[in-house]
């Protein structure tokens, strides 16, 4: 039978609306969509060769650091404190060491008990629990390990407020206003999962008591859990390079890095000229660093003291506090750029030292860096795969970010052999980060979000590993992160439209990205815990 003609009642085939979808298309794409993605590209060059540029200096410094010997002990003046029989242990200086803490279940007996074993006299040393905790049976736990270290004799402290307001650096401004702290010289901070090794204030107080200009000491973390997981490798990965090149840049070259909020030494002094804690951001430590370095203290790093600590080992504790470090800086860049630029004191910071500040520690290792990898990488490339007319030159897209690539490696060596898997992630990563720096640079919703980074600890490991394991029964929305999805399923799309019709072969990597992010959207990475 003849197939009749269609008529004006006859609905829409899907030959008719992939017509008009591509009929729109040409029309829209010569007049804006080619001009809007070659702009984009433009944008996204220059931002990677800034990194680039970064990334070789700081190369060029480390190197130079490590052929020359730049030690801080050779920097600095250092020297072991010296006993003195005639007034006994009043030659050491009275250091107070802080542990803020909240609801932290499993870790708290393994910081505190490394804060009371700390090589120092006792009676120049006092602890500090700073304990925050919501949940009553936690709180009484951790009064309890207090009491148990008070009766063999250490001058510990345990202290609660009646609210949580600016969370630890809240915690941390109340805990300086006892009257107690005002004998104390040197204030130690230690998060509740990090367990200094016992000389850990014969390393780092000698360098704040032979040079007054000195405002800070910060030592290096040492990942107890990097091997626990193949997200934990990654972290790794990232912070290596933050500890062993930018860390040790910043201290070599300018006396100046970001505190790391923990494993660090205060001259409360420096402390207090800078205006104390601050809670307007949550980098309330990069917040205090900064402020101290514009009123003329310096900073040192020692590269080779090393405290340990855990890495997040779920994939929402780590998406939390990615946030965190992101929105934070970016919120902070915002709030003290022009306090910076208006700085008058130059005989105590330099022009070239506030170039540093706001464009190498801010702008291109906050901003750009989050950035250019996420907006490049996943969305303007895999973009001109649909706009064959809008090209990106090899050097942007192959040569420079292969050799920042390796740059970064240098790190951690022995992860070598986890480069793609690493790259792949911190690109999913970039979504979460350049989500957090917008909302820190135009102070939106979420921008004073305080998540404490949950520790599994070794306690939980050994309950896990004294059960029977069973299959946990999953919930979708335990799991399930709608935006890597949904950048997921754009990669896919754009991989497959390469494959069929593209020449530049980015197909191979625009699958390997989009398998990334499904495999983080639908969750299956880091250590997952059930609820009980």
């Amino acid at each position: 039978m003849d197939r009749l003609p269609s008529t004006a009642f006859d609905g829409p085939t899907s030959d008719d609306i992939t017509y008009q979808i591509g009929l729109i298309w040409d029309q829209i794409k010569a007049p804006l969509i080619v001009p809007s993605l070659r702009l984009m590209v433009f944008i996204c060059l220059a931002m990677s060769v800034m990194l680039f540029i970064e990334k070789v200096y700081m190369a060029i410094v480390i190197v130079l650091v490590k052929l020359f010997g730049r030690k801080p002990e050779n920097r600095y003046k250092w020297e072991p404190i010296k006993d003195d029989i005639e007034i006994g242990n009043s030659s050491y200086p009275m250091v107070l060491v802080q542990i803020p803490m909240y609801n932290e279940r499993e870790v708290y007996q393994l910081s505190i008990g490394a804060a009371c074993g700390l090589s120092w006299p006792s009676d120049r040393i006092i602890v500090q629990v700073l304990d925050d905790s919501t949940d009553l049976t936690i709180k009484s736990l951790v009064e309890m390990e207090c009491q148990r270290w008070a009766s063999k004799g250490i001058n510990i402290k345990y202290e609660i407020r009646d609210n949580r307001r600016g969370y630890k650096a809240g915690a941390l401004k109340e805990g300086m206003k006892h009257s107690y702290v005002k004998q104390c010289d040197y204030v130690a901070i230690l998060d509740a999962d990090f367990q200094p090794e016992p000389d850990f204030l014969w390393r780092t107080v000698p360098f704040l008591l032979h040079n007054p200009d000195i405002g800070l000491v910060q030592a290096r973390w040492n990942f107890v859990n990097s091997d626990e997981c193949l997200m934990t490798r990654m972290q790794e990965m990232s912070l290596d390079y933050h500890f062993k090149v930018e860390q040790e840049v910043g201290s070599s070259t300018y006396a100046f890095f970001g505190f790391n909020g923990t494993a660090g030494v205060w001259r409360i002094a420096a402390l207090n000229e800078a205006g104390g804690w601050k809670d307007r951001t949550t980098v309330e430590d990069m917040d205090l660093a900064v402020r101290a370095s514009l009123k003329g203290w310096k900073f040192v790093y020692i590269g080779d003291l090393k405290v340990k600590n855990e890495l997040p080992s779920t994939f929402k504790a780590y998406r939390y506090q990615q946030h965190r470090w992101s929105c934070g800086p970016a919120n902070l860049f915002r709030k003290m750029v022009m306090e910076i630029l208006k700085n008058k004191k130059f005989h105590v910071i330099t022009s070239w030292k506030k170039f540093h500040v706001i464009y190498s520690f801010f702008f291109v290792r906050k901003i750009v860096a989050h950035v250019v990898t996420f907006v490049f990488y996943c969305v303007v490339m895999p973009a001109t795969v649909l706009v064959p007319e809008v090209g990106i030159p090899k050097w942007g897209s192959v040569y420079i970010p292969s050799i920042i690539t390796l740059l970064n490696s240098v790190g951690t060596l022995r992860s070598l052999h986890l480069m793609v898997f690493w790259i792949l992630f911190e690109n999913v990563m970039a979504l979460h980060r350049t989500k957090a720096t917008f909302i820190g640079l135009l102070e939106a919703g979420r921008v004073n979000e305080w998540v404490v980074t949950e520790k599994l600890g070794d306690a939980l490991k050994a309950k896990a590993a004294a059960k029977v394991p069973k299959k946990p029964k999953l919930r979708i929305g335990e799991r399930l992160h709608l935006l890597e999805l949904l950048v997921g399923a754009y990669l896919f799309f754009c991989a497959c439209y390469d494959f069929a019709f593209g020449k530049n072969h980015y197909f191979i990597y625009l699958y390997l990205q989009a398998i990334a992010f499904f495999i983080m959207g639908f969750g299956y990475i880091g250590t997952f815990v059930p609820n009980s």
